[in-house]
């Protein structure tokens, strides 16, 4: 074979591929509705770590994209990843971050949760102003059928316990309202992290929980995460920093601990073992401050009344409070019917040793102790405190 025929064949091999590349489909790829906006963008974002999953600012670009009049998109630079890896896709009209994501509950939130690797084309469709809610994948593979379940579940759960509700935080009665509708919301994320098979969707889901990495109120979900997860993927990073976070050390006392036997500082000026002062039967822990309107209310509406009811079968209530006034503290007590239960404060607002060693920052709070201050119930307030009381007195 001479030289000019060599560059021939050489060209047309060439051609050939390049063609064959051309009408091969982009691996991710789709089509976003309404951006007719010029320099409208779509980015492809890694989050490198656990904390980064749903978090604006943290996770690394990989790709960008111009979405195009026609609404489509594709990406050409993307990553050499072999196994199931989660990105995040988002959009972002010119001038913003291409990392920036709107995590408000609503329809409004610009990105959505993807799993990729190595030879998977993903077909894409989403409008630009509702473009997680909108989010589909032709075809999607089971992970990704898993997370557009989860975004379905959790758009569910927002209408259900969130949409359209206004609640006036400085009443007290409100305030727990709204607690409560926050905790049913993230009851609904919390199931799916607990049944789904796959990590990845699951972590996405215990991010959608708190994107603010708050779990003070709900710590056993953490545990039971990471119980679920190192048996099966030990060695995934994002499963052990989930364990890290989900030490004893780093988390309030859980349902089934038995309660720190903790030294009180008490009203009367003298200093109690909280064993000491147990009921014989139940014992609620109760953290409350004279300037917190939902404790106060409690105080009078639910627990003055269990107090009166059944502190002779065997209830005990112990409370202590965060105050750095003694005065308004003996004050508030009294006016709520509160200072007959034992009543305990270091004084030091939330400085208070008592507060570090059970690792709590947020008030109202409760503890409910069985006999042998194990606890069997935490954070409930209201009629489920109330109910509850009821049937431990029916046994």
């Amino acid at each position: 074979m001479d030289r000019n025929s060599f560059k021939i064949i050489t060209g047309a091999v060439l051609l050939v591929l390049n063609l064959t590349a051309c009408n091969s489909p982009a691996a991710i790829s789709g089509i976003v509705e309404g951006a007719e906006k010029e320099n409208t963008k779509i980015y492809l974002i890694q989050p490198e770590d656990l904390q980064h999953v749903a978090a604006s600012y943290l996770g690394k670009i990989i790709d960008s994209a111009i979405v195009h009049t026609d609404g489509s998109f594709t990406f050409h630079n993307l990553p050499d990843t072999k196994k199931p890896t989660l990105y995040e896709l988002d959009v972002q009209p010119k001038g913003k971050a291409g990392n920036y994501f709107n995590n408000d509950l609503d329809t409004s939130a610009n990105y959505m949760p993807i799993v990729w690797q190595n030879g998977e084309q993903l077909q894409i469709t989403a409008r630009f102003t509702e473009f997680q809610k909108s989010f589909s994948i032709a075809n999607p593979s089971e992970m990704n059928r898993a997370l557009l379940n989860l975004r379905d579940m959790k758009q569910e759960a927002y209408q259900t316990h969130l949409a359209n509700k206004q609640w006036n935080v400085e009443e007290g009665d409100e305030l727990m309202a709204k607690e409560h509708a926050v905790l049913q919301y993230q009851t609904a994320l919390i199931e799916f992290a607990n049944s789904t098979p796959h990590l990845l969707p699951a972590m996405m889901a215990l991010r959608w929980v708190s994107p603010e990495n708050d779990y003070e109120r709900i710590p056993e979900f953490l545990v039971n995460q990471c119980t679920k997860w190192k048996e099966t993927q030990p060695n995934h990073p994002w499963v052990q920093q989930l364990c890290k976070e989900s030490e004893p050390k780093n988390l309030p006392v859980l349902i089934g601990d038995k309660f720190p036997n903790i030294q009180l500082p008490m009203m009367t000026n003298d200093t109690v073992l909280l064993n000491d002062v147990l009921g014989e039967k139940l014992t609620i822990v109760d953290l409350w401050a004279s300037w917190c309107a939902p404790c106060r209310i409690e105080n009078r509406k639910v627990l003055v009344p269990l107090y009166d009811e059944y502190h002779d079968q065997g209830l005990q209530i112990v409370a202590y409070a965060l105050e750095s006034d003694e005065a308004a503290w003996k004050a508030a007590a009294a006016r709520d019917g509160a200072d007959r239960w034992v009543q305990a404060s270091d004084l030091k607002s939330d400085d208070a040793s008592f507060l570090k060693k059970i690792r709590v920052r947020t008030i109202p709070a409760n503890f409910i102790l069985d006999s042998n201050g194990v606890v069997i119930a935490k954070n409930i307030h209201g009629e489920e405190l109330t109910d509850l009381v009821k049937l431990s007195f029916e046994d």
